[in-house]
């Protein structure tokens, strides 16, 4: 078993102030090598190029969350809900570790050199991992993230429409990006939390600071997570890694680091084996940013014009649509495009048709219910007197074409 540590430290923390560590064991968490590169992974991929402010990491928003989670504790326990030492201690370790498993520039990695693993299988064997150098000390926050522990309340606070995950990444992402639409306030939101029936709730008179919370998350959405910009640059990141481990399975040598060797020249699927979690836990922002630097002077041209065009934010012209783009339309793109010298190959990678969906709640999953004196529960949309909170249960999808700025569309 892994020493414990006898500090318990604090973390000056730019929105919440001073974060208490609460004790041995997730300190040493904290302390980990496997937690140490969440400093290393931002929390908004390439959300930077479009909002300078938003470098903040996994770190802080990891750390954050533990935060939230201890006073959400501490408020159900004044309520009189019964929550155990050990109940406490496994929530807080669960809502830490939740993104541990996160790769470089968030979603990026997920769809081009892992193959159908999500980061969250990714932080469930960290945790698995974790547990058996901590001799067992993970067990019952490793239920908990998974879903399956017996009081579901527990549960809902690491996962659910109303979660601190949420709380956290809504009001630190406003912050940073400077986007103030999305400052919920999750102090209250937690204050007004409560357990009836081993659910999760929200007592009436914090209706309106759930309604500002769901409100708040569509309009980050939006304005932040699927700016138009930062869309098309992740998909360029995905593009330019497909291609990538496309040469690297031709043999092509890629001067790039160790842990993203590692992943390019070999074939990861959902099999992650203890030497392929320990050669991603050395993998992070700089391994991804670094290659692309030494990638601008490849011989393939592919590779070479997407680190380019990534690393001097000459990104690709990006046409959104509240209809889906027709098939004429794109092969009048195409063929502009053949036509001014890209070739068939090129158009895999620098002609993307894709879409983005937003739905700020959904009224059929895991719902939020609020809480009357009279011992009423009620679904949110049923309770809210905003006819837009029954507009944001349905998706929005929007639809966006993206080519070279310097194609001429006749």
């Amino acid at each position: 078993m892994k020493s414990l540590s006898h500090k318990v430290k604090i973390i000056n923390d730019p929105i919440y102030g001073f974060i208490t560590i609460p004790n041995k064991l997730i300190y040493d968490l904290i302390e980990h090598p496997y937690f140490q590169r969440l400093r290393r992974i931002t929390q908004m991929g390439m959300s930077n190029l479009v909002y300078p402010g938003a470098n903040h990491t996994r770190f802080h928003h990891a750390v954050g969350c533990m935060h939230l989670m201890q006073k959400a504790i501490q408020v159900l326990q004044n309520k009189g809900v019964q929550i155990s030492e050990e109940e406490k201690n496994a929530v807080c370790i669960a809502i830490l570790l939740h993104d541990i498993g996160h790769g470089p520039y968030s979603h990026a990695l997920e769809h081009s050199i892992v193959d159908g693993i999500s980061h969250e299988v990714i932080s469930l064997q960290f945790m698995k991992e974790l547990n058996v150098e901590f001799d067992g000390a993970l067990t019952l926050a490793i239920e908990i993230f998974e879903g399956n522990y017996k009081r579901t309340f527990l549960n809902q606070l690491i996962s659910s429409q109303l979660d601190i995950d949420r709380m956290d990444y809504l009001k630190r992402d406003s912050f940073y990006t400077g986007v103030a639409e999305g400052n919920i306030s999750s102090e209250r939101l937690i204050d007004m939390l409560n357990v009836v029936d081993d659910q999760l709730v929200v007592e009436e008179k914090g209706i309106y600071s759930v309604e500002k919370f769901i409100v708040g998350r569509r309009l980050m959405y939006w304005q932040a997570y699927l700016h138009k910009t930062g869309v098309v640059a992740e998909k360029m990141l995905v593009n330019l890694l497909a291609r990538a481990k496309e040469l690297a399975k031709d043999g092509v040598h890629l001067p790039c680091s160790k842990a993203l060797h590692y992943f390019l020249y070999k074939d990861i699927d959902e099999n992650f084996d203890v030497e392929t979690l320990k050669t991603f836990s050395r993998l992070d922002d700089y391994d991804i940013l670094s290659a692309i630097k030494d990638w601008i002077s490849h011989e393939d041209r592919v590779l070479s014009k997407l680190s380019e065009m990534i690393i001097n934010r000459k990104l690709l012209k990006v046409k959104l649509s509240n209809h889906p783009i027709t098939n004429e339309h794109i092969s009048f793109v195409k063929k502009s495009m053949q036509e001014q010298g890209w070739s068939e190959e090129d158009l895999s990678y620098f002609l993307i048709n894709d879409q983005i969906k937003n739905q700020a709640y959904n009224g059929s999953a895991n719902k939020i219910y609020l809480y009357y004196k009279t011992g009423e529960i009620v679904d949110l949309v049923e309770a809210s007197d905003q006819l837009n909170i029954q507009a944001l249960t349905k998706p929005v999808i929007k639809y966006f074409l993206c080519y070279p700025k310097e194609v001429k569309l006749a």
